[in-house]
């Protein structure tokens, strides 16, 4: 993994500055090209092919076109061996080189050969073309700033900032944010500056900047036999982890109490036939130690069963008040959990002995894990009723007060507002503590119906829904901080379960092999790993991840919430929220009269991000 920077005007000290400010993220060596039209530049994490070759940016023969690349590709090596057939020379052992080469060879159709993670740019000298290119699953951020003169991007947005350009709060940004804690592509929560989408391409020529997608999920033909499904994931789940383990550094692996990072540690066991190194966290805390230690103890009974490597740090209150504006600062956008903090710290502490760890990432929302699924089901159940049947249900719902939020959801007849009603945050929550102008529930169904349409019929519920959360949460969120905490230590972490391929095997598979209850989802994925799952993991019951990040703001981080959440911390931010209500919904989480403890983090992280960044 690394940094791209660059911009279309030719500054060298700008570029220099973008570098800097991004060499957290390739820490191994630095290079850039300046030229009247275009200025490029690029921070390596040394992973394949380690010598000088590597340095970036890397030309083609004729120095007609460069590339500076972040990412790993995986198939590089198939992909070289076709290349010297077709005639092309080359000068290193470099994945990136090969990426330069095949868009020499087949243009931008050159995306569909690559299996991989990355986000890249090449610049054509001849025509003045500057492509800029996100992986498909978007696990590789990238950022642009363009006012129809100068297009700026990074892999990261202080690498913009560091151009003169006025920090303001996007407000519609600002709006999802709060809605749905995270804020969706395009959007950033800085005005003016952009991700570009995941499964999409730019170019910039000189008319204009077009944004082209290149992959999606398409409606194919569902696999009719469990047995076929069973057999596809287990050989593609093979083949995938046996690509990322390539390597010319040492790979370990981030290893939970879950069946995915189990899989896929059965199966690097497996591919290596040594000990792999595994890195666990836990929770140092008094508070019901037992629960939210409860994946940490599984793990460690995994890393005995494999004889891996085991490394196990244990994350206290105080860790995270020291450590949480540092995670903050490399975040860029803020995330409203305080279990960045601990990913930063369990990143800083594999980078002691490894270069690249592997991650279970991806396995909830491509083969049904969470809970909303299964009430994806139950909908779909609904709206096959007759009219009468239909009344009739509702009307026995009803009659329970408690049963309010799934007769919304059964009501609802489009499929981003099925998927929202599950998502989005509570009226009366948010009508208290966000100023009244400012408060758009709309925005967010309206956004959703433009940028993110789902064909109807085109998916079942349930998968409608996981095709939401591969568009939105997992990139925007879930990803954004799986890379931003990596590679603040210059970490790269892989994720073998979102292979392009077995995402879309996954969109194959239908709903009904994959949930076969409220508390089992993932049934054909188990299935398919069996043999790589122990009984002490294969035998728990589906249960949430827990943190004891509510806990915490009773006891040893109050005094920081308070801290932060008061309305003199940021002067700015007055604007945005009513702070006696904000003090209000506070008291009441700690003194358990209300449990609030989604919005108050969010709150802090924002008061956080809006002091590091804007102020």
């Amino acid at each position: 993994m690394c940094a791209i920077n660059g911009f279309n005007f030719s500054s060298k000290e700008l570029i220099l500055k973008m570098n800097i400010a991004t060499r957290h993220r390739g820490p191994d060596d630095s290079g850039s090209f300046v030229d009247d039209d275009i200025s490029l530049g690029h921070n390596r994490l040394s992973i394949i092919d380690l010598s000088e070759r590597g340095h970036q940016p890397i030309w083609n023969e004729d120095k007609t076109k460069c590339i500076i690349f972040n990412g790993e590709i995986y198939n590089y090596k198939e992909l070289r061996n076709d290349l010297i057939v077709k005639g092309h020379n080359f000068s290193s052992e470099t994945d990136t080189e090969v990426i330069l080469h095949l868009f020499e060879e087949f243009g931008k159709s050159s995306l569909d050969k690559i299996n991989g993670i990355f986000s890249f740019a090449i610049w054509d000298t001849k025509t003045k073309e500057l492509f800029l290119v996100r992986d498909r699953v978007g696990v590789k951020p990238l950022y642009y700033f363009y006012d129809k003169e100068k297009l700026i991007f990074s892999s990261e947005i202080k690498g913009i900032l560091e151009h003169d350009i006025e920090r303001k709060v996007n407000m519609s940004a600002f709006n999802h944010f709060f809605r749905l804690r995270y804020v969706p592509a395009p959007l950033t929560m800085f005005e003016n500056i952009f991700k570009l989408p995941a499964g999409h391409f730019a170019v910039l020529n000189k008319s204009d900047l077009k944004i082209v997608k290149y992959w999606d999920i398409e409606n194919t033909e569902e696999i009719v036999s469990r047995e076929s499904a069973v057999s596809e994931i287990n050989s593609l789940m093979k083949d995938s982890v046996k690509g990322q383990l390539v390597s010319d550094r040492p790979v370990g692996l981030f290893l939970s109490g879950g069946i995915d990072s189990t899989s896929i540690l059965g199966i690097t066991s497996e591919c290596l036939g040594n000990a792999v190194k595994t890195y666990s966290v836990g929770f140092d805390t008094k508070i019901e130690s037992e629960k939210f230690n409860a994946d940490f103890y599984l793990a460690r009974e995994t890393a005995r069963y494999y004889k891996s490597d085991h490394h196990e740090i244990m994350v206290s209150e105080k860790d995270i008040l020291d450590n949480i504006e540092e995670a903050v600062y490399y975040a860029d956008e803020p995330i409203p959990d305080p279990i960045q903090v601990v990913n930063l710290l369990l990143s800083h502490e594999a980078k002691k002995e490894v270069a690249t760890v592997l991650g279970g990432d991806g396995g909830d929302e491509l083969f049904g894990g969470y809970h909303r699924y299964y009430y994806g089901n139950i909908i779909d159940r609904f709206q096959k009723l007759p009219a009468a049947l239909k009344k009739t249900a509702l009307f026995g719902l009803d009659n329970f007060s408690n049963n309010s939020k799934l007769i919304e959801k059964l009501k609802s007849r489009r499929a981003h507002e099925r998927y929202l009603s599950f998502m989005i945050e509570k009226d009366n929550v948010l009508n208290r503590v966000l100023k009244k102008d400012i408060f758009n529930k709309e925005e967010v169904f309206s956004f959703f119906a433009d940028n993110y349409p789902v064909d109807f019929g085109k998916f079942d519920s349930p998968k409608e829904m996981m095709f939401f959360d591969l568009k939105t949460w997992l990139p925007e969120q879930s990803l954004m901080r799986t890379d931003k905490m990596s590679m603040a230590y210059g970490l790269e972490e892989r994720v073998p379960i979102l292979d392009h391929r077995l995402v879309e095997l996954a969109f194959r598979i239908p709903s009904t092999m994959k949930i076969k209850g409220k508390e089992e989802g993932k049934h054909v994925f188990k299935e398919a790993m069996k043999d790589y799952l122990p009984k002490h993991i294969l035998g728990q019951p589906k249960r949430g991840w827990f943190s004891p990040a509510a806990k915490w703001l009773r006891s040893d981080l109050k005094d920081f919430a308070y801290e932060v959440l008061s309305e003199n911390y940021n002067i700015g931010t007055r604007q945005y929220f009513d702070f006696p209500a904000v003090r209000q919904i506070l008291d009441d989480h700690i003194s358990k009269k209300e449990y609030n403890s989604n919005i108050i983090w969010t709150l802090i992280f924002f008061q956080l991000w809006y002091k590091k960044f804007i102020k």
